[in-house]
């Protein structure tokens, strides 16, 4: 029976940690970030990045906090609107960066990045 108890028990840890590893795909949003990085660097314009064609949703913010690109903010000041997201996502740099940070009582990852230009890139969970 502690057999039993010991297998269920070690089958419920390991698929809660799969599914919790299945459910965030870091490699995919660096991926999704250098991706975008690379086109404004090459030329791509802005007002054709769309926020939501990332999974989870990528956003673009000039270094003062503006959102150029965002589902929700576009146009309006990060650094205004959230401070601490704001200030967490300045630690980008060129190579990139996933950068921790709590908003709303959650635990927020976000890969940031910086191009060029010092626009920052980000997408994150």
């Amino acid at each position: 029976m502690k057999r039993l108890a010991f297998i269920v028990s070690l089958f419920s840890v390991l698929l809660v940690a799969s599914y919790t590893f299945a459910s965030v795909d870091e490699a995919a949003i660096s991926k999704n970030v250098d991706m975008i990085v690379a086109g404004i660097e090459g030329g791509q314009d802005i007002q054709e990045i769309k926020a939501d064609a990332y999974q989870p949703y990528a956003f673009v913010m000039e270094p003062d906090g503006k959102m150029l690109v965002h589902p929700s903010l576009m146009g309006e000041s990060l650094a205004e609107k959230a401070p601490p997201v704001y200030e967490a996502l300045m630690q980008a740099t060129p190579e990139g960066v996933w950068v921790e940070y709590e908003w709303q009582g959650k635990v927020k990852h976000t890969y940031a990045k910086k191009t060029k230009d010092n626009l920052i890139v980000g997408s994150g969970y």
